[in-house]
C-alpha cells in the first residue's frame, strides 16, 4: 500500500493525538493528582485530553476524505 503525503501527515497526527491522550490519562491517574497534590493540577490535563481528542479525529476525517476523493477519481477514470 502507498502512502500519500497526506496519508502520512494524517496517520502522523493521529499517532501524536493518541500518545498525547495516554500521557494525559496517565497524568490525570496519577496518584499525585488523585491526592490533589499533582503540580499542574487535574483541569489541565484534562483540558489538553480535549485537544488530543480533537486531534484524533480531524485526523481521521482527513484521511476519510482522501479516501473518499480517491474512490471518486477512480470512478471518474473508469
Amino acid at each position: 500500500m502507498t502512502v500519500s503525503i497526506t496519508s502520512g501527515y494524517a496517520l502522523s497526527g493521529i499517532q501524536s493525538g493518541m500518545q498525547g491522550l495516554r500521557s494525559n490519562a496517565a497524568e490525570i491517574a496519577s496518584a499525585d493528582n488523585l491526592n490533589g497534590q499533582g503540580t499542574r493540577g487535574i483541569a489541565q490535563p484534562l483540558v489538553e485530553q480535549r485537544l488530543n481528542a480533537n486531534q484524533v479525529e480531524a485526523s481521521a476525517k482527513v484521511l476519510q476524505t482522501e479516501n473518499q476523493m480517491l474512490g471518486t477519481l477512480i470512478d471518474m477514470k473508469v
